[in-house]
């Protein structure tokens, strides 16, 4: 049987700022900032967090399917900003989302390829016979001012929703 997704959703925080006023501003210090000056970063207002965007874009993804958030049998969180240590990240979006209390949960950080490492975990877990699994995608990069950094990143989240069978993609 085939493994594919069944269902996506975002969340892009609605603050921007301007890339061209980034590069206006320090361009005196550092003029190669003006060829990164074009168009806006996305940025996350002070009270959101990896864990809140991902929760959205779960929502956004789960809100599609029609499908009963006790079906989930995963959710794979992969992040290299989550907001705690010495917690579960992923247990708290579960429980925001009510997706019940017999799932497997899991952190995924460390790395840049995070994302990539849930999405091919999620796809073995489920081709090797468990049930859906939601993989989540989240962001809030701590960059430093003024630097190319700030520049090319942005703060948001994305979810798929792995399953058996034919989906949107495969």
């Amino acid at each position: 049987m085939s493994v594919g997704i069944h269902a996506f959703g975002g969340y892009v925080p609605r603050r921007r700022l301007q890339r061209e006023v980034i590069a206006a501003t320090n361009a005196w210090f550092n003029p190669g900032l003006k060829g990164l000056g074009k168009g806006e970063r996305s940025i996350a207002n002070w009270d959101e967090d990896a864990v809140t965007m991902a929760v959205e874009a779960a929502r956004d993804a789960l809100g599609s399917t029609g499908r009963d958030g006790d079906v989930i049998q995963g959710l794979y969180l992969a992040s290299t900003s989550l907001p705690f240590q010495d917690r579960q990240n992923a247990g708290i979006v579960a429980e925001a989302l009510h997706l019940g209390h017999s799932l497997r949960t899991l952190d995924i950080t460390g790395s840049q390829r995070a994302g990539t490492s849930a999405l091919v975990t999620a796809l073995q877990t489920v081709a090797g016979g468990g049930g859906p699994v939601l993989v989540v995608g989240a962001e809030k990069r701590r960059t430093k001012a003024a630097s190319p950094l700030e520049l090319t990143t942005g703060d948001g989240a994305a979810a798929l929703l792995i399953a058996q069978g034919d989906g949107a993609a495969r």
